[in-house]
């Protein structure tokens, strides 16, 4: 332990680790849940790719500016606390956002739900035959919710009804058949209860038309590829435009808020660690944020169902989220003021993106990596934004989303021991051609899913596809990287790189799901990543690869010269050395 207690190591580590798990249980709590909880409000794939996409372009430029803006004005640990307190306020305004549809809740907090209702996938032709009835019917039948007056959609005319003799407006009507039948294939009838007028009946096609999801058409409904889902390609609807614009505001203002803390916490802590030469404890601090995400989206799952009613019970689901999130960075606040930042002030600046840039455009095998790290971005994308979409469609609660989500984690975690021993084996090379392959892997096996449990096997894959791969990235970057740019070059391939792909995959995959379907989407990433993987092992072997001076060596070869008479064993103890201590 250090005498001076400004650096004193192994309490700072302690702090250290804390503040990465209470950090990681904080990130778990809604951003695995974010685009379902923007699906739940009845948005349309490409408006939540849309409002993802801002989320993750705020999150690449303005991180990095405000790292360095930080470390200029020694004000770090201000944007510590001012991030974790405005991050958990921010959170909150979320839950102010109004849904579409307010008056049919997507899962009833009384766990009923009587009333069935079915999307029209493309190509459904939509037939309604009314009856008359002879004898009086309840008006409003036991558990069918009151439903207010609505426009007609333009796809169903009054031709549409077909009705008996001496029928009106005032008569009661018996049944109420929608027989929905895709091009001639088998028909599928749907029986709803009595109703009271023809209004009452254009109500029930109309909700049946624009809720996305609660019933399906001889298997699970796969909402991304109605036509008819609530949010339109079309901002025309008021409440469809005041929802998005209020979500789009609340999310920017809170990612301004939140996307400063991890940038600025990294760099406080390798700076108070490389000051007393304990940067090697840097690298394992990462495990204990993933630790903490793991039982972050597994905890939070587990309360979404319990607490949601009592929260907000004419609401969206998912709001506890929010609540959890605010709690949390609440905690993490408590944590923060006790985090190592250093109190001396740097000679240089610490994120020199300018040299970091002029080294990435010299060099050929930077730039493929850097092309690279930006497609697996666009391809991940779209699992982080939906797949939870893919799951609920096939039956899936929350707790089953947070068990996958925690098991690709505990992967990663399970087999960090053997970081060094894989990457020795396989390459740098060979290492990011399985990470592309298993990502590739996963998401065919995602186009494929067949129920609520059928994601988990192909989960396990996540330790190679994104722990392994990154592993890979960082030992390439460093390698390739001059002295004093490992660091800036490694955050420009996270920050900018990685998640400037993950916002340009979120605003176009949104439109391919509305225009496709998820699993076509996930078809033709895994192509383009396969393609990718067979370019990027045909070239990086052609590529120049510059010759490496060996110092032990030349300090050999020195020592020669200076005493020969020295025995050989003792002038090359340097090489020896070198070669005996294990290569990372």
């Amino acid at each position: 332990m250090s005498a001076n207690p400004q650096w004193d190591i192994r309490r700072a580590l302690r702090v250290a680790r804390l503040f990465h798990l209470v950090c990681g249980v904080r990130e778990a709590c809604v951003t695995p849940f974010l685009t379902l909880y923007l699906r739940h409000l009845g948005l349309a794939a490409p408006w939540v790719g849309i409002l993802m996409g801002s989320k993750l372009l705020v999150a690449a430029c303005w991180g990095p500016f405000c790292a360095f803006l930080a470390k200029s004005c020694q004000k770090r640990r201000v944007f510590l606390v001012g991030s974790l307190l405005g991050s958990a306020g921010a959170s909150l305004l979320m839950v102010l956002v109004p849904p579409l549809n307010t008056d049919v809740l997507h899962r009833p907090c009384n766990g009923s739900s009587s009333m069935t209702t079915t999307v029209r996938p493309p190509g459904v032709t939509l037939t309604v035959t009314v009856t008359a009835a002879r004898d009086p019917a309840s008006i409003h039948p036991a558990g069918l919710p009151s439903l207010p007056a609505r426009r007609r959609p333009e796809g169903l005319e009054a031709s549409d009804f077909t009705a008996g003799p001496g029928e009106s407006d005032q008569e009661t009507l018996e049944g109420l058949h929608l027989e929905s039948s895709l091009e001639g294939a088998r028909t599928t009838p749907l029986l709803l209860q009595p109703f009271t007028s023809w209004e009452s009946a254009s109500q029930v096609v109309d909700t049946a038309l624009l809720l996305p999801r609660e019933a399906v058409l001889g298997g699970p409904a796969n909402v991304s590829e109605a036509k008819g889902e609530a949010g339109s390609l079309e901002l025309s609807s008021e409440g469809l435009q005041w929802t998005f614009l209020l979500a789009l505001g609340f999310i920017v203002f809170w990612e301004l808020l939140a996307a400063p803390l991890e940038q600025v916490a990294s760099d406080s802590l390798y700076e108070y660690l490389d000051f007393v030469d304990a940067t090697d404890r840097y690298r394992s601090l990462g495990l204990w944020r993933l630790l903490g995400m793991a039982a972050g989206v597994c905890g939070i799952a587990a309360f979404v169902g319990r607490l949601d009613c009592f929260l907000m019970t004419n609401g969206t689901r998912g709001v506890v989220c929010f609540y959890g999130y605010s709690l949390v960075s609440t905690l993490s606040l408590l944590v923060s003021v006790t985090f190592p930042v250093p109190t001396y002030q740097q000679q240089e600046p610490g994120y020199k993106t300018t040299k970091a840039l002029s080294l990435l455009g010299g060099d050929p095998r930077l730039l493929l990596l850097a092309l690279t790290v930006l497609l697996i971005g666009i391809v991940t994308s779209t699992v982080q934004n939906f797949l939870f979409w893919h799951m609920e469609d096939h039956g899936s609660s929350e707790l089953v989303m947070g068990f996958s989500v925690a098991l690709s984690l505990l992967g990663e975690i399970l087999l960090y021991p053997f970081k060094t021993v894989l990457l020795r084996k396989l390459s740098r090379v060979g290492a990011v051609g399985l990470g592309l392959g298993c990502l590739a892997g996963q998401l065919l096996y995602y186009s494929f899913l067949w129920s609520w449990w059928s994601v988990f096997p192909v989960q396990i894959l996540s330790a190679i596809s994104s722990g392994v791969l990154w592993w890979a990235v960082e030992a390439s970057v460093e390698d390739l990287a001059t002295p004093g740019t490992e660091r800036p070059l490694s955050a420009m391939f996270r920050g900018h790189f990685h998640w400037g792909g993950c916002s340009l995959g979120s605003f176009v995959g949104g439109f391919l799901v509305i225009r496709f379907s998820l699993a076509v989407l996930y078809r033709t990433c895994c192509v383009v990543l396969l393609l990718w993987l067979a370019v990027f092992l045909s070239i990086q072997p052609r590529l120049p690869q510059e010759r490496k001076i060996n110092y032990s060596k030349l300090l050999a070869v020195e020592g020669s010269d200076t005493s020969d008479s020295e025995p050989g064993s003792e002038r090359d103890w340097l090489v020896k050395a070198m070669r005996e201590e294990p290569s990372n």
